[in-house]
Formats: structure tokens, sequence, C-alpha cells
């Protein structure tokens, strides 16, 4: 009786420990299937971030000076010539519209640079007429430019409103701004003579401004 009992014992614990293994098992399977999940699943993510990291990387600048031979706005103004809006329309145009395609941006950015030669002019009537040249209620030979930091900001305003004419950039936010006489063309603070550049500052910048990072 005794061995009976023994082997009897043997056996329920036998009985017990393979409804254990097959439930470990099963455990594992469903973790290494969490797992898997887990894995697909950032990889997917980082997939997306990693092309919202490229969408995000601003683009090149494109820079339209008096090297190129495209920059030719008269003195102390800033009408559009017949060259300009030529190179603007066949160049710059399609340029732009390649980048905000491919870029997520926020707006384009057009900068005004000139050289240090002294403005002189009686009066300046940006304070007055500017809100009205921007709405397109008046035009921009109304404009008289009391400074090197008007005249910068006409001519962006100028490129501004002839890129938004050509019908090209319906849902693309433009921004006018001058950096009037201040920086080289390698970004550096300019010297405080008023010439002697050769005109190296007069130029337009075209930079693409990608958005803040969201909180």
């Amino acid at each position: 009786m005794r061995r009976r009992s023994r082997y009897l014992n043997s056996k329920q614990n036998l009985n017990i420990w393979a409804p254990f293994t097959d439930l470990m098992s099963n455990a594992f399977m469903i973790l290494s299937l969490f797992l898997l999940l887990a894995l697909l699943r950032l990889s997917v993510v980082n997939a997306k971030l990693e092309d919202k990291v490229k969408a995000l990387q601003a683009a090149q600048p494109i820079i339209i000076d008096a090297q190129s031979g495209n920059f030719n706005f008269e003195s102390n103004s800033a009408v559009l010539t017949v060259q300009l809006q030529n190179y603007l329309s066949n160049e710059v145009v399609p340029k732009i519209k390649e980048i905000v395609e491919e870029k997520d941006l926020d707006f384009v950015s057009i900068i005004g640079h000139t050289d240090g030669e002294e403005i002189a002019a009686p009066r300046s009537n940006l304070d007055q007429d500017l809100s009205e040249v921007a709405n397109n209620r008046k035009p921009i030979t109304s404009l008289t430019p009391g400074s090197n930091a008007d005249l910068g900001l006409m001519r962006a305003l100028a490129v501004v409103q002839f890129l938004q004419q050509t019908g090209s950039f319906q849902d693309v936010k433009f921004r006018a701004y001058s950096a009037a006489q201040l920086y080289l063309p390698s970004g550096e603070l300019a010297p405080s003579n008023a010439s002697g550049d050769d005109g190296r500052r007069r130029r337009i910048e075209i930079r693409f401004i990608p958005p803040g990072v969201e909180e």
C-alpha cells in the first residue's frame, strides 16, 4: 500500500507540473507576441519621425545678389526691374515651389540687405504708408525711405508682393524683413564705413523657416 501511495503521489506531482509548463509556454508566447508588436510599432514611429526630421531640416537659402547679376534695384528704389522680375519668375519661383513641396514650413522670409551708403531723403513715410502698401492699397513707389533699414524692408516687400502675385503660392506665408547694411554675405557684422564694400552687402535672401517644436 505504501508503494502504491508513493506512486500515486509521484504521478500527481507529474500531472501538476505538466499544466504549469504549458501555462508558462503560453505566457511566454503571449509576451513574445506583445514584444513583437511593440517593436513593429516602434519601427513605424521611428520611420515617421525620420520623415518628420527630414521635412523640418532647413532648406538652403536662395541668395539674389550683385555677383549673380540679378540684384539690380536702382539707387534708393524698391521697384523691380524687368531683369529681376524675369529672374524671379524663371529661376526663383520654381525653386521655392520645389522646396515648399518637400519641406514642412511655417513661412518663407524675404530679407532685404543694403550697402552702407547713407540715404539722403527729406523724411521717411513708412510709418504712415507701409501698411497701405503691404495691403496693396498703395504702390511701392509711394514709399520714401529715410534709412537703409527702410530701403531693405521696401525691397523685401516688393519681392514678397511679386511672388504672391504669380499665383503659385496660395498656401505659402511670406514675411518681409530688413537687415539694412548690418551683415556681410558671410553673416558677420559689416564695418561701419559708409561705402567701400563694392555693393557686396546688397542682396535679397530668401530663407525657409520650419515650424516650431510643439510642446
